[in-house]
C-alpha cells in the first residue's frame, strides 16, 4: 500500500491513493485538481522515504470532491455569581480531497 504523510495548515494527514481526506478549506471548485507539495514521508510497501524536513520533488495530486462543514462546537463561558454567560457556536469549513496519485522525484 502506497501512502504519504502530507502537511497542510499546520496539521499532518495520511494520504492514501484512492481515498479521501479533509483538509482546511481551499479556494477551489468541485472537480478542480490540486497539488499538496509539503510531503514529509512516502511509504511504498517496505520502502520508506523520509524528508529532511520535506521529500525533495514529491507531491500528492488530488481532486476536490466537496466543500463541507465540520461538526458544530459549542463554546460556553461562565462566571459564577456574576451573571456572566456567553454561548457561541463554531463550524469549521473543510475541503474534501480525493487522492489521485503520489508522485516522487
Amino acid at each position: 500500500m502506497k501512502y504519504a504523510i502530507v502537511e497542510d495548515g499546520g496539521k499532518q494527514f495520511k494520504a492514501v491513493e484512492g481515498e479521501t481526506i479533509e483538509v482546511d478549506r481551499f479556494d477551489a471548485e468541485e472537480g478542480e485538481q490540486i497539488d499538496l507539495e509539503r510531503v514529509l514521508l512516502i511509504a511504498d510497501g517496505d520502502q520508506y522515504t523520509v524528508g529532511t524536513p520535506l521529500v525533495a520533488g514529491a507531491k500528492v495530486q488530488g481532486t476536490v470532491v466537496a466543500q463541507v462543514k465540520g461538526p458544530k462546537l459549542v463554546v460556553f463561558k461562565y462566571t459564577p455569581k456574576k451573571r456572566y454567560r456567553v454561548k457561541k457556536g463554531h463550524r469549521q469549513k473543510y475541503t474534501r480531497v480525493m487522492i489521485d496519485s503520489i508522485v516522487t522525484a
